[in-house]
């Protein structure tokens, strides 16, 4: 099969974590760069760690990306059923399972738990377990009665003891490994439900998948799925294992970091989009500079043979940086909608917000940084006569309290407190007094918001207050300044 086919197969676990979001990222880069196919999987065959809702979770997670999937449990292309649990209720995995017990390589194992935990080892501070191949020497009468019995069973791989295995990964080139450190996974749990490495297999190889894309922690189960692809006669497909996601401390991404999943990023006001431009780029490099993508850029972009090896450093701040940039260049209306929720928990007077939005726009890195920017349209805060000092300026308290008292008639008889008309009539009495328009400014500005940074102008922010509470706050401001300098 020349067409390229890719797939992401998550486990239905929880919310989606960043390395996984990379995997089905990278999974459809590579299959829409070449114009093929992008299938999803759903892989519940572990129902223990089965969450109510995950799956909605991955559908809703991939709509929000735009990781369209052209094949999928609603989206049948002729080789489903696509979630594992209903291949399993064909009997599916247990017949290929015994296909390779036929072979002989795959053999029913009857141990108890008991005498598997005798088996146990410590290596390097952990506990492991290497089966030592006890049932394979089972004739096939002894393997009958037990079976007969109803003595309870698992099916292991046979892999041998002695020689190599070597495998091709595109980013990790060949990787030799001895045989010996192969153990006898299981194929078939004594539930009879399939192992995760067992079903992915066959599912790769029925569903036609020609690129498998997965994390470099199953490089060394690798050796094991490719015994698997020879000891049925099947074509192995291209492996392309991409490196770990770690913090800034360099250890694994956790979910105490707060960043760990896609929905946490989303919760923290990031955009979809800057999240999955940014995802893109943790251990892939695109030739030259460029590093805002939309995923149509990426999908043109995108050459799999430029992952890395090394570890990729989830790195907040640039993150911030990233969306930022797509805060900027969004369109005004969306923008609005997304801000609106943030401003509306700051604001509870009646304010023009779309005016308060359009201020802090291009001031923020994520959408709780509203807050911090808006806070004194609702209540004017608590503020220092020092505020009124700058040295660029040439304002202290004493100018300050002059300017204020020389303007308080000014804006008393302003009746249009558009920002436009407000610049007017104060620029009017800057080129009067003969001022510079900060010196004139900054007490103004400093009175009507008791912030040393604010996201607008003096009059942009009398525009929102309106007049009476613009008049009401430089009243305070002259109060304030005439205690001090008494």
């Amino acid at each position: 099969m020349n067409r390229i086919r890719t797939r992401y197969a998550p486990s239905p676990t929880g919310r989606m974590h960043v390395g996984n979001l990379r995997t089905a990222m990278y999974a459809y880069l590579i299959a829409k760069h070449e114009g093929g196919d992008f299938l999803l999987r759903i892989e519940d065959t572990d129902q223990e760690r089965f969450v109510e809702g995950a799956v909605e979770i991955i559908y809703r997670t991939l709509e929000e990306t735009g990781l369209v999937h052209d094949e999928g449990p609603d989206k049948d292309g002729g080789v489903g059923p696509y979630v594992q649990s209903e291949r399993h209720a064909l009997g599916m995995y247990l017949d290929y399972a015994k296909m390779l017990v036929e072979k002989g390589e795959a053999y029913y194992c009857f141990c108890t738990q008991e005498r598997l935990d005798s088996l146990k080892r410590t290596v390097d501070g952990q506990e492991i377990m290497v089966y030592d191949k006890h049932c394979l020497h089972l004739t096939k009468e002894e393997v009958q009665a037990n079976l007969a019995a109803g003595m309870p069973y698992v099916i292991r791989q046979n892999n041998p003891v002695d020689g190599t295995t070597t495998f091709h990964d595109e980013i990790y080139g060949d990787i030799t490994v001895d045989n010996s450190e192969l153990d006898d996974m299981v194929l078939i749990k004594s539930d009879g439900y399939p192992t995760y490495n067992f079903a992915n297999v066959v599912d790769d190889h029925l569903m036609g998948i020609t690129h498998v894309v997965r994390g470099n922690e199953y490089l060394s189960s690798s050796p094991k799925y490719n015994r698997l692809y020879d000891a049925f006669g099947w074509e192995v497909p291209v492996y392309v294992h991409c490196p770990l996601i770690t913090n800034e401390e360099h250890k694994k991404l956790s979910k105490r970091s707060g960043h760990a999943s896609y929905e946490d990023l989303i919760e923290q006001g990031f955009i979809s989009e800057a999240v999955v431009n940014y995802v893109a780029l943790l251990g892939w490099s695109p030739v030259g500079n460029q590093e805002i993508f939309s995923l149509k850029e990426l999908i043109q972009e995108f050459d799999f043979r430029n992952i890395s090896k090394s570890p990729a450093v989830f790195d907040m701040t640039k993150l911030k940086w990233m969306n930022s940039e797509y805060m900027k260049a969004m369109d005004f209306d969306r923008f609005y909608g997304m801000a609106e929720p943030y401003i509306r928990k700051v604001i509870k007077k009646d304010l023009d917000l779309r005016k308060i939005a359009a201020m802090v726009k291009t001031r923020i890195e994520v959408f709780p940084d509203i807050a911090n920017h808006i806070d004194f349209f609702e209540e004017l805060p608590v503020y220092d006569c020092s505020m009124y000092f700058n040295k660029k300026m040439k304002t202290d308290s004493q100018t300050s309290l002059s300017l204020l008292q020389e303007i308080l008639p000014i804006l008393e008889a302003q009746e249009d407190y558009s920002n436009d008309a407000l610049y007017a009539a104060l620029s009017t009495f800057v080129s009067e007094k003969g001022y510079k328009t900060g010196y004139v400014m900054w007490p103004i500005r400093t009175a009507v918001s008791g912030k040393q940074m604010t996201p607008a102008g003096a009059t942009e922010i009398m525009e929102v207050l309106g007049k009476e509470e613009s008049l009401d706050r430089i009243r305070k401001g002259i109060e304030l300044l005439s205690k001090e300098t008494l």
